[in-house]
């Protein structure tokens, strides 16, 4: 397989491929550099920027809706704005932070050795609070239809049952974390260098079909910031009730996508996850 993906990147010009070593578990000299501190932020207004489009874009709809069951966007208009969201804000931030804007795919790429403990957790914190500074706009500017709609708030449609919850929650979450891995993978860039592929653009046609899917069970979540920062401003018991299967869900489907991806489509993954022992 070597000699043929070797070949295969010679035939068509592309570069030598060379398997990033895995991040350090804990990495205390970038905590000293600004281009950290700078990811940070980036992935806060990121998270904010998407939670204020998507969430004002579910109210508008409810709005419309309300008054004409054939007005708004529909569950197809809401699919593209959360999809087409991620495309631009991956797009924009990939550069500068990895454009993770979702703890899921954090915890998934800390997993596979791709960021370090503290940039996970860095990350993951800055991605709630900026999800539930979104929010909090949105409710600024649409205060008398936030709470008559919802919030925009994740919960578990009547009707079904906790497992299929949280099952939803963890095979669309397994989407999009696999197709996060699938589209930066290196090894793929290398051998297919002569195929050019925007890695956004898959990733948001995941959130988009992934939301296809799921809206009529859950709201879809596959992001415990969005989920976290809705249920923060909209504040009703409903929405905390049913947190859990949002936190849960998306990080077990983070972890089977990791394995899948790091084990079982890479080879040598076991250096990535065994590196946790060795080196510490």
């Amino acid at each position: 397989m070597g000699k043929d993906i070797e070949v295969g990147a010679a035939e068509h010009g592309g570069r030598d491929y060379q398997d990033p070593p895995p991040a350090p578990l804990i990495d205390v000299e970038e905590l000293g550099k600004w281009s950290f501190y700078r990811a940070i932020i980036a992935e806060f207004v990121a998270t904010l920027l998407f939670l204020y489009v998507t969430v004002l874009t579910v109210i508008g709809y409810k709005s419309q809706s309300a008054a004409d069951e054939c007005g708004g966007v529909g569950i197809l208009g809401i699919a593209w704005a959360f999809g087409g969201m991620i495309f631009i804000l991956v797009y924009c931030t990939a550069g500068i932070s990895g454009g993770h804007i979702n703890p899921a795919v954090t915890f998934g790429l800390f997993l596979a050795r791709k960021v370090s403990l503290v940039r996970a957790v860095l990350y993951m914190v800055a991605q709630c609070l900026g999800a539930v500074c979104g929010c909090g706009l949105v409710k600024a500017f649409q205060k008398a239809y936030y709470v008559r709609y919802g919030g925009g708030a994740n919960e578990l449609a009547d009707g079904y049952s906790t497992g299929t919850g949280v099952a939803a929650e963890i095979i669309g979450t397994f989407v999009l974390v696999y197709t996060v891995f699938a589209a930066t993978d290196p090894k793929r860039n290398a051998r297919d260098s002569h195929v050019p592929v925007l890695a956004p653009l898959p990733i948001g046609f995941a959130v988009f079909m992934v939301h296809l899917a799921t809206i009529p069970i859950t709201g879809t979540g596959i992001n415990p910031a969005r989920s976290f920062g809705a249920a923060v401003i909209y504040g009703k018991d409903k929405a905390w009730d049913d947190q859990w299967i949002f936190w849960v869900g998306p990080f077990v489907g983070a972890a089977i996508a990791a394995i899948y991806h790091q084990f079982v489509l890479r080879a040598g993954s076991s250096k990535s996850f065994g590196s946790f022992k060795s080196s510490y």
